[in-house]
């Protein structure tokens, strides 16, 4: 389990094509440096696991289904992606619940400057829209944020406010207009849903 407090960003230094899909090799020297094999990892937002590592370089295989449903089908060489570790049992629990299992890609469809801060609008699948709510949590590129506004029932989007330490420590200070990102929301609101079906 994660809380999307992100806690570095890597590099992504080479990308592979395999037999299930790719493996990234992925440079940071804090958050990378004690892993081993085996272990997990929450790459803008995706739970991948560990299976090479080599002084401060991890290797993580993707497959076609996590391509097909995250923005890690985008990357190349030098992409910078955000890396989180999972929480131990005993951590402190900054965020929110996050399961690092992406439910979507949105796009960031405006970006404006409000002081120092930066209001972010980005547009989300229809099916995944009913999971948020204004002031509720969601996980962008696996950074856990506060929802500050909601499209109406006829729109599909969301609002988030991004202070100055969020945009300098996590991907979302280079993502412009146009870009995919990747999203999970609150795992609470689907099983409540699923429940009330039943």
């Amino acid at each position: 389990m994660f809380t999307g407090i992100v806690t570095g960003l890597g590099t992504v230094t080479r990308v592979e094509e395999t037999a299930t899909g790719r493996r990234l090799v992925i440079e940071e020297r804090n958050v990378l440096s004690d892993m081993e094999v085996g272990d997990s990892v929450a790459v803008n937002g995706v739970c991948l696991t560990a299976v090479d590592v080599d002084a401060g370089a991890v290797s993580v295989d993707v497959v076609r289904e996590s391509l097909g449903r995250s923005n890690l089908g985008d990357l190349h060489g030098g992409g910078r992606v955000d890396l989180e570790r999972p929480m131990p049992a005993n951590g402190r629990f900054d965020g929110h619940i996050v399961q690092g299992h992406v439910d979507g890609v949105g796009v960031v469809s405006s970006i404006a400057q409000e002081g120092e801060a930066v209001r972010m609008r980005i547009e989300l699948p229809e099916k995944l829209a009913r999971y948020v709510v204004e002031k509720g949590s969601i996980t962008v590129d696996g950074v856990s944020l506060t929802v500050t506004a909601v499209g109406t029932e006829l729109t599909t989007w969301f609002e988030i406010v991004l202070i100055p330490h969020t945009l300098e420590v996590t991907v979302l200070g280079l993502r412009g207009v146009g870009d995919r990102v990747n999203l999970e929301v609150d795992v609470l609101a689907k099983y409540v849903e699923r429940l009330m079906r039943t």
